[in-house]
């Protein structure tokens, strides 16, 4: 198994920014030292943040050659946004598009996206009605309530992507993520048979499905092992529940991954029993200190690993 850092926080003194919305000077020597210590074998980076190295191909290898100077490779690009959303999917078609010329500069092994959209729902910035945000009876854009169109028109997309990821030896994942229309097992096996590319995987990422609604709909353990087998990716994290059954709700605290409701060593497990080669990309935390939380994370899924392969 591989570790891919995909930090969600982004604050070593004296420097604290949005992890967002990071440049790329904010991957200072201090922390790609910290992260390397950690442990990890590789980052995730955002598109944004390389197009902010002016997006050309000798300025994006320059920022890669500095990455690698640490011991550290850029792993995955992350793209992602609603493909499917009139609004908003057009300009996240051209961003998939561009995050594959990135993999090919940076030499990453895949780029990965969730494909859900901002919350439509007016004077509700951040998810604090029905069908938006997360832990709510009803999920925006959900495979609940998808027609067939969508998935034929989310295939076409991915089919040209993954022909001209091809030729660079790029993979192309969908995250299963709340508020999208592959939110689960089911929907993610069903867009992948519809894709047909060897390049095509899946991010099956357990924690979006135990926030998605204000209960899980499916059991991690099903979840896991229904996809293990077309995963090219994969975003770990892990959350403790507070459940408010008279509101139909739930709120979520981010806990390093041997603290929350998963079963990680199950799902570590469930992977390497189906072959899986890639990257376990921890999601870190999004507050308090990262470099002490997410060393916790991947100290237990090393643990775990090494437990299993003995």
């Amino acid at each position: 198994m591989k570790f891919c850092y995909a930090n969600r926080r982004m604050t070593l003194y004296p420097n604290s920014v949005d992890p967002w919305d990071l440049a790329p000077e904010d991957y200072t020597d201090q922390f790609l030292i910290k992260v390397k210590d950690m442990g990890f074998d590789a980052l995730e980076i955002g598109s944004d943040t390389l197009d902010k190295t002016g997006g050309s191909e000798k300025s994006v290898k320059e920022f890669t050659t500095r990455i690698n100077s640490f011991g550290l490779d850029i792993g995955s690009i992350r793209s992602g946004g609603t493909l499917t959303e009139a609004k908003n999917g057009p300009q996240n078609i051209d961003k998939l598009k561009k995050s594959i010329t990135y993999g090919k500069y940076t030499g990453a092994e895949v780029v990965n996206g969730a494909i859900s959209a901002p919350s439509r729902y007016p004077g509700n910035p951040e998810g604090s009605l029905p069908a938006s945000g997360s832990g709510w009876n009803k999920s925006q854009d959900s495979s609940k309530e998808a027609s067939m169109w969508v998935y034929e028109h989310l295939s076409k997309i991915y089919q040209e992507s993954c022909d001209e990821a091809s030729d660079n030896n790029l993979n192309i994942s969908v995250e299963i993520h709340q508020n999208s229309p592959v939110d689960n097992s089911w929907s993610a096996k069903y867009l992948y048979g519809m894709v047909d590319r060897s390049n095509f995987g899946i991010n099956p990422d357990l924690g979006n499905v135990l926030w998605n609604y204000e209960q899980p709909e499916e059991k991690f353990e099903d979840c896991i092992d229904n996809v293990a087998s077309i995963s090219n990716y994969w975003h770990c994290k892990n959350l403790q529940t507070v459940y408010h059954p008279e509101n139909e709700r739930s709120v979520f605290i981010r806990v390093p991954l041997q603290d929350g409701e998963i079963d990680y060593r199950y799902a570590i497990s469930s992977m390497i029993n189906a072959g899986y080669k890639g990257y376990m990309a921890i999601e870190g935390t999004q507050n308090g200190d990262q470099f002490y939380k997410d060393y916790q994370s991947i100290s237990y899924s090393k643990s775990v690993v090494e437990s299993l392969d003995s």
